[in-house]
Order: structure tokens, then sequence, then C-alpha cells
């Protein structure tokens, strides 16, 4: 992404932009869109298709990287929300791909790093000022031995002992950190190979 198109991104036009984002017309015929009680909530719902136009949650992945001295390892947000704090690597998945496909995708963008994803540490669906709700899926990934180079959105990679932690950007992050911290992974036998 170009610098010209995140500032575009994080300006006022935008802001209005999801301020306005409820669906008016049916992505798939044109029709306007109506308010309709269905399946006991009020969707916004197509009247020549006869369906209703559900709005889901954006999926989204994060890595909790641990290296053998016990340091974990996070990234330094260079864009909006919460720039210059810092997060575990992860981002937006792409259509199309796996889940652990997108953490390994995420991982080596914004740190330089590959590895081998050991196991999902949990689901947590966390709101959001931009998405509405975002479905956070968080793996452990071992990394592979390569030089550790910030890159794509981040402005910094580092490792960190957990006692000494920096001003971490998300609640969803830090619970899962703690939840790494407090032995909640166990580590599988066997890594399994990725579909």
């Amino acid at each position: 992404m170009t610098k010209d198109l995140k500032a575009i991104l994080t300006t006022e036009a935008c802001r209005r932009f999801r301020d306005r984002a409820v669906k008016n017309y049916c992505p798939y015929c044109g029709q306007r869109l109506v308010d309709r009680l269905w399946e006991g909530a009020v969707r916004r719902f197509c009247r020549r298709c006869e369906q209703p136009i559900y709005e889901n949650p954006v999926p989204a992945v994060c890595a909790v990287v641990p290296n053998p001295d016990g340091q974990i390892l996070l990234v330094q947000r260079g864009v909006a929300p919460k720039k210059g704090f810092w997060c575990l690597p992860g981002g937006f998945m792409e259509l199309g791909e796996k889940p652990e496909a997108a953490v390994l995708r995420e991982l080596r963008e914004e740190t330089g790093l590959g590895g081998y994803v050991e196991g999902l540490l949990g689901l947590r669906s966390t709101p959001s000022r931009m998405y509405h709700t975002i479905l956070l899926a968080v793996y452990v990934v071992t990394p592979e031995n390569a030089p550790l180079m910030a890159g794509d959105d981040a402005t910094a990679a580092c490792w960190f002992q957990p006692a000494d932690m920096p001003p971490i950007a998300f609640n969803s992050h830090r619970a899962f950190i703690r939840q790494y911290h407090s032995g909640a992974f166990q580590k599988p036998a066997s890594r399994a190979a990725l579909p």
C-alpha cells in the first residue's frame, strides 16, 4: 500500500464513508434495500431477490511467536489505529486464503520471518470502529531462523520478555499474550502439514 493511499484512507472522507456504510442497494440485483425483521433481527432485505443481506464479522489472524528465551515477537504499528503502539504480527485474511496460510503470510510481510503453525491458541470476536466486528484467530507459530526485518505496515519488530512488554495496541492482543504465558497452549506432539 502506498503512503498516499494510507493517507487517503485516514481522511475525513473515509470516516464519513464508514458512518454511512449501511448498505442501501442489493449487491446482486441493484434493488433498493429495506429493513425487515428476519430470523429474529432487523436486517437489510432485498424484495426482488427475496433474501436478507447478511453482514458478517471480518476475519483476521495474529501470531504469537515465542523464541527459545521465552520472549514474544511484537511489531510496532506504522498505521492507524494505534499508530506507534505494539501488537502481535497479523492482519486480515484474503479471499480464498486459509487462516494458517494468512498468519504465515502476515508474519513474513511484517517481520521477514517464516515459520511453522504449531496450533490455534484461540478465537475472539472484537469490536472495531471501522469494520464493526472482527473475528480474530490467533495461532502459535515457531519461527524459522532468519533475520528479523520490519516490513509492510510495521515500523519495527522486536522480541520482548513477558515482564518488559511495551504498550500493546489492542485488548485482544494483550489477552492472547497473557493466555499464552499462562500455559493454556499445549504444543501438539507432531506438526500437522497445512492443507
